[in-house]
């Protein structure tokens, strides 16, 4: 049986919308990655877009993070940083589109998820909207590009409070601090980025690329260079006890108990 498609993307009048449809949470499964991936080259082939919006199916969740069930195979020599490497790939892709992209969030963005969210220009989050770095209290840290994007929006001292208590912060927190652009009614987070999107389509494609282009040069070639240090570290990470223990009393639904080795 094929297995069912998990991103969907549909076009109109110059702005693509791309569905993450993993229920219920819109985990980010290798499979996931992989889709996301085809999906940006897609989005970079093509000359009639205009500008990109990345959004997950239902109104729980734009994504809740990696699907944990598949880190048990990644704690052996070479696993995490193949793991980082992976989502360093799909989110780069995706922040070096030549298209303005925007992130409609919608409920939970944890973890891989607000990562998936960073790697996009502008964040637009309804006001249930719940969003963290949570995988501290897995024993590991974020590995797709949260350590590298996050202090540039927030400021370096913000992001690793975020990052050290791993707690959520509501939409309204998340404006105060510049991580999202604007708050949306409870649902409507897509309806406010496509309006959005249209207003940004209405211009010069060419301008917009070029603009983007140098932004990003100035501000995020230390993202790509960071890439392979980050691997390596998540490597570290992810072969320690802490981090078995911290995945092992998640699967049990229960307080992990850290020995710090």
């Amino acid at each position: 049986m094929a297995q069912r498609q998990i991103v969907t993307m549909t076009e109109d009048g110059g702005v693509a919308i791309v569905t993450l449809d993993n229920p219920p949470l819109n985990l980010l499964s290798e499979a996931a990655h992989d889709e996301l991936a085809a999906c940006a080259g897609q989005l970079a082939a093509s000359e009639s877009l205009r500008a990109v919006i990345f959004t997950g199916s239902g109104e729980r969740a734009f994504s809740a993070g990696s699907d944990i069930k598949e880190f048990a195979a990644e704690m052996r020599p070479g696993g995490g940083k193949a793991r980082a490497d992976r989502e360093h790939r799909v989110f780069n892709a995706i922040a070096s589109l030549a298209k303005p992209t925007l992130a409609a969030i919608n409920g939970l963005a944890m973890g891989g998820g607000l990562e998936f969210a960073l790697a996009c220009d502008i964040r637009i989050a309804d006001d249930a909207a719940r969003l963290a770095l949570p995988e501290i209290k897995l024993g590991v840290f974020p590995g797709g590009g949260g350590t590298e994007r996050l202090p540039r929006l927030v400021g370096e001292s913000k992001a690793m409070e975020l990052m050290y208590l791993g707690e959520p912060i509501s939409a309204q927190e998340a404006l105060r601090i510049g991580l999202i652009n604007r708050i949306a009614p409870r649902g409507q987070a897509l309806p406010v980025a496509r309006r959005m999107a249209g207003q940004i389509a209405g211009h010069s494609g060419k301008a917009l690329g070029i603009m983007k282009r140098v932004i990003r040069t100035s501000r995020e070639t230390a993202v790509e260079a960071a890439a392979d240090h980050v691997g390596r570290a998540i490597e570290e990470a992810f072969l320690t006890d802490d981090f078995r223990e911290g995945v092992t009393a998640f699967m049990e639904k229960r307080a992990p108990h850290f020995q710090h080795r």
